[in-house]
């Protein structure tokens, strides 16, 4: 029986195109899209169902359909450690804190019972298509794996691999790396799900050495995988990576094969300008993590400029670099990080000189623009928007409900921006009423039709 949701719908078509109706319709089939614009009599007229068969359901004034949170870069286990380590550089980080946490996962009930409680997290903050790092233990991996099955999530689920530079209790052998990836590739695909598939995940150039990263990338290419990992995060890990690889950072992945229109990189903090041309050629996307490029000390990634090349851009919360697993959060934090480029390039914040002249057409992100990193920009970097990220007539329905009167009602009525403005600015997994994958609520309650 089909389904039409009537009231305010917001959704993105590209980078610069926001479309909305106020009195708009989404109509919803087998969990896919059969319609959507604001002209509902004339579509239902082309219709051959029945009319009387729809279940009908109709939004408040202070509602609005808007397609689910992509998060393309999230370490599952690290949720266990989320807020800690705030004031560390990246790689003592994760020396003291990140490495010694992954490597309690060998447990594999304390692994079900952290695994759990992020995936509800993440779908309690709308997050319907997240992308995953798991640790280096293969059965815990595929705990993650089953509970983001288990609980309606669309995910991409990497068993990480490093087999140098990391502690002694925390490390593999290229071997056992390689075989725990096939095994891991097999268990999913084995799975059948439509919603979980596996993604290759070198943890980073600096923890892998080339032998690994080659077999990697062989294995991606083999059966047409995703793959993901870091890149340019640090200006000491750059180094680094430099120091061993004698090339650039974005060169040692793709001297490996890794770097396909599958990839997604996170962060891209200190890329060069070849090192962005390469990006763009291989058809590879960054996601750009404000939170933790601000609580880890990397630096400040300018999104306007890796747009601007050609390379696609989604958004992650990177816990526990990032001390949030929200999306909305993560949305708020990359306009902040856009607005203090713009104000170091136009302005001399030490209060030494004259301020310098702004950047030449810098222009700060737009909330529209943000909005898009989180939806439909997430989903093109992880080679999925062709399944979700937006309304698009044959898209899965991937949704979120949103009220932003749930805490206090508005003072007066709003236009269809200030809604999600409203949102972005104010809101919180609270104004998320319903959360749908494929069509299925797996978060809140469903409206009451009319």
């Amino acid at each position: 029986m089909p389904t039409v949701y009537r009231g305010t719908i917001v959704h993105t078509k590209s980078f610069n195109e926001f479309e909305s109706f106020e009195h708009g319709f989404v109509a919803v089939q087998d969990g896919k899209i059969i319609g959507v614009g604001n002209d509902y009599e004339n579509w239902l007229s082309t219709q051959s169902f029945d009319p009387k068969s729809l279940k009908e359901v109709r939004l408040s004034e202070f509602q609005f359909l808007c397609p689910g949170f992509c998060d393309g870069h999230i370490h599952a286990p690290q949720y266990a450690q989320i807020g800690l380590g705030m004031s560390v550089p990246l790689l003592d980080w994760l020396n003291t804190y990140t490495f010694p946490t992954e490597a309690k996962y060998v447990d594999q009930e304390f692994a079900l019972r952290i695994y759990r409680g992020v995936v509800e997290a993440t779908l309690r903050c709308g997050t319907t298509l997240a992308s995953y790092f798991a640790t280096n233990d293969l059965a815990s991996t595929l705990i993650l794996a089953r509970e983001a099955m288990r609980q309606g999530q669309r995910a991409l689920i990497g068993k990480v691999c490093s087999n140098c530079n990391s502690p002694d209790y925390y490390v593999e052998t290229t071997e056992e790396a390689v075989k725990g990836t096939e095994i891991f590739v097999a268990e999913l695909q084995k799975l059948k799900s439509p919603l979980v598939l596996p993604t290759i995940t070198p943890r980073f150039a600096l923890s892998c050495s080339k032998e690994l990263l080659k077999q990697l990338g062989d294995i991606a290419k083999k059966y047409d995988l995703h793959v993901q990992s870091h890149i340019s995060e640090n200006l000491q890990e750059i180094q680094v990576v430099n120091d061993i690889f004698k090339t650039s950072y974005a060169g040692a992945y793709d001297e490996a094969g890794l770097l396909t229109k599958k990839t997604v990189m996170a962060h891209g903090v200190h890329l060069e300008d070849d090192e962005i041309a390469l990006l763009r050629e291989r058809g590879t996307s960054i996601i750009h993590c404000p939170a933790s490029n601000t609580n880890l000390n990397s630096g400040l990634c300018d999104v306007q400029r890796l747009m601007k090349a050609g390379v696609n851009v989604g958004l992650g919360t990177d816990v526990a670099g990032g001390n949030s697993v929200s999306i909305l959060h993560a949305l708020a934090r990359a306009l902040d990080v856009s607005k203090h480029i713009e104000v170091f390039n136009s302005q001399d914040i030490r209060g030494t000189g004259p301020a310098k002249s702004p950047q030449e057409n810098y222009q700060q992100l737009s909330y529209k623009q943000a909005f898009y990193l989180a939806t439909l920009g997430g989903a093109k970097a992880l080679s999925l928007d062709h399944v979700t990220g937006n309304f698009a007539v044959g898209k899965e329905f991937d949704a979120l409900l949103v009220d932003v009167s749930v805490l206090e009602k508005p003072h007066r009525s709003l236009t269809v921006d200030e809604l999600l403005e409203k949102f972005i600015y104010t809101g919180d997994d609270r104004n998320i009423k319903s959360v749908f994958v494929a069509g299925r609520i797996v978060k809140g309650s469903q409206c009451q039709p009319e």
